[in-house]
């Protein structure tokens, strides 16, 4: 029956309204969860893999060439692998017997060292150090002969308690030996096989690998899977191939400057430079530690370790803060923040080996958010491509009342195009996507005066000492600009006055306040040449014809022109509005309104000038009497 309740609530409930949108946060961060412990957990499995791929990346090129030159695939392959473990081994094998070297040679070094550890006393507060070291070494003193005799002894006059006796059983030497050497040794060296056995199969296999990839990927989709892949691979490529040119940017001056210096093998510590250039950030730190302390150890004084510290400081100042940033933005796509954050985290979650796989690894979550919109967040946050437009940039700068920074965009564009191009192409579709905020309420009018107020401050900026105005020259023709409804077209009309100014025209703006119902009748228009009416916030015919009806009783004899800024010509008839509202021309871009006032202004100076009704009829009488 009518007017029975059914028994539920029509309004709706807020927990369960607010139950999709937690559903909607709680989802990604649930596969977010799942995907970081399967990464963590997955470690052992992923990390050769990783690595194995990243290597077959780095020796795809050497395999190609050889295959190039009649080498068989598989003989290529083992050769260029085994070419790379013995390159790999021998620089191992060097730096390690400097290293063996160098403690050998500690007992010739001996005085050296010793003579620094003395030049300490001279610092203040040494004598503090001096006196803890003694302290603790007294209090080591007295520990250890109690710790000595700890169980054994016993007070005097108590019973000494029995010893223990546990038998053991004795192991051959052999399995001894093994056990204490090869056993830590077993799982780097797997690890290692395992890297390379991967990495032989991938360069083997590799059409295979990526046809079957790109059948998981999906069939239907083959352009945007290939696109995706061969982009990932390329980025990768260039990044290794860019990355070893740093690399022998770094390590050619560095092994230089050491034989310069004198430390020992110093093309041995160039070679290691440019290997740990690879690892990002840690790679120049990591290289200067054996120079450093060879340093130390050759030198009896502090100059060699200063100049040492100097040369790497100032190699890897100039690859840090001029070379690396460029290489990461232009072969990767990746933005210096993603590349520190990168390696944060990766190191977290795999140690060093996600420190040297961080770059490539977020190279392909970079690309793989390009092409997937499920995780196009990824490429947002990592990318270096910009998020926001020119106008949406600016737009915003306003809204955060930054006219300053707006400024250097508007000089920047300038720069490369041109300041006519930069308000057409980011200024006035900035102001449009304001009037369609304040269109459906997001923006209110104080804020449209803040928006307004920051492109006076531009025009401001960009005003060149007052060059080319001459408002006060009572004898230029008068150019009119009014703002049709509010703040924003009011911004336009400034652009629009300000480009005239640089051509050295006469111009006024009207607020939209002066051409209100109660105002327009008392426009000082009569001496107007060209009116220009300004309108971003509508493209209704009807008011502007309106207002064309109003300003032509001021102005009878002016061109009347109507701005609809920003209008495109698909879905703007430019012909159909100007007999709409029975003005002289209506135009939609801020290059259009300058021609087309130019135009007048030159057809106004060509013609001759008007005759006064005195000078007509005198003229008349002088012709009667002749």
């Amino acid at each position: 029956m009518i007017g029975e309740s059914s028994g539920r609530d029509p309004r709706p409930d807020p927990e369960r309204a607010g139950e999709p949108g937690r559903r909607g946060i709680m989802q990604p961060l649930i596969v977010a969860t799942i995907v970081i412990a399967g990464l963590y957990f997955g470690r052992p499995v992923l990390e050769p893999l990783a690595l194995a791929l990243l290597l077959s990346l780095l020796l795809a090129p050497a395999v190609r060439w050889l295959h190039l030159h009649r080498v068989g695939r598989s003989a290529a392959v083992f050769a260029t692998v085994i070419l790379a473990v013995v390159v790999i081994v021998g620089i191992a094998g060097a730096v390690g017997d400097e290293l063996v070297g160098l403690a050998r040679d500690l007992p010739r070094y001996e005085e050296n060292i010793a003579a620094k550890i003395r030049s300490f006393n001279t610092v203040p507060g040494a004598g503090v150090v001096g006196r803890a070291t003694r302290v603790l070494r007294d209090l080591g003193n007295q520990l250890s002969p109690a710790e000595a005799s700890g169980p054994l002894a016993s007070a005097p006059g108590e019973a000494r308690q029995p010893v223990p006796v546990e038998i053991r059983s004795t192991e051959p030497a052999l399995l001894q030996l093994l056990r204490n050497v090869a056993g830590p040794l077993l799982q780097p060296l797997a690890f290692v096989g395992l890297v390379l056995l991967f990495a032989i199969l991938f360069l083997l296999k590799r059409e295979d690998l990526r046809d079957r990839l790109l059948r998981l990927a999906g069939a239907r989709d083959l352009h945007r899977t290939t696109a995706a892949m061969n982009e990932a691979a390329e980025r990768l490529s260039n990044y290794l191939l860019m990355q070893l040119g740093i690399g022998v940017c770094f390590g050619v001056p560095v092994g230089i400057g050491l034989a310069v210096l004198g430390i020992p093998s110093a093309p041995l510590w160039a070679v290691l430079g440019v290997l740990l250039r690879f690892i990002p950030y840690l790679g120049g730190p990591l290289t200067a530690v054996v120079p450093c302390l060879l340093a130390i150890a050759v030198d009896p004084g502090w100059s060699l370790l200063l100049w040492t510290v100097l040369l790497f400081a100032a190699v890897e100042l100039v690859l840090a803060n001029v070379v690396e940033p460029w290489v990461y933005g232009r072969t990767t796509g990746l933005s210096p923040v993603a590349v520190v954050f990168a390696s944060v985290f990766w190191t977290w979650l795999w140690g060093p080996v996600g420190l040297l796989l961080a770059t490539p690894l977020t190279v392909c979550m970079v690309v793989l958010g390009r092409y997937v919109p499920q995780v196009q967040f990824l490429e947002i946050l990592l990318g270096n491509r910009p998020v926001l437009s020119r106008e949406e940039s600016l737009y915003q700068r306003f809204l955060a009342q930054d006219p300053e920074e707006a400024t250097e965009q508007a000089e920047e564009f300038a720069r490369a195009k041109s300041l006519e191009a930069f308000f057409d192409e980011v200024a006035i579709p900035a102001l449009l996507m304001a009037q369609a905020d304040s269109d459906r309420g997001a923006l209110s009018a104080e804020r449209r005066a803040v928006i307004a107020a920051g492109f006076a401050t531009i025009l401001d900026n960009l005003a060149e000492d007052g060059a080319g105005e001459n408002d006060d020259d009572k004898t230029e023709p008068l150019v009119a600009c009014l703002a049709g409804r509010n703040e924003l077209d009011l911004a336009a009309a400034w652009v629009l006055q300000h480009l005239l100014r640089r051509r050295g025209h006469r111009v006024v703006v009207f607020s939209p306040d002066a051409v209100s119902t109660f105002n327009i009748d008392r426009l000082p228009l009569q001496g107007a040449t060209v009116v220009c009416l300004s309108l971003i916030s509508t493209t209704a015919t009807a008011r502007a014809r309106y207002l064309v009806r109003r300003i032509r009783r001021r102005a009878r004899r002016a061109r009347l022109i109507i701005g609809f800024w920003g209008q495109k010509p698909s879905d703007f008839s430019i012909d159909e509005a100007t007999a709409a509202t029975a003005a002289d021309a209506v135009v939609t871009t801020l290059a259009a309104a300058v021609a087309d006032i130019e135009a007048a202004l030159k057809a106004l100076s060509a013609s001759p000038p008007a005759r006064s009704i005195a000078e007509i009829v005198a003229d008349k009488l002088t012709r009667q009497s002749a």
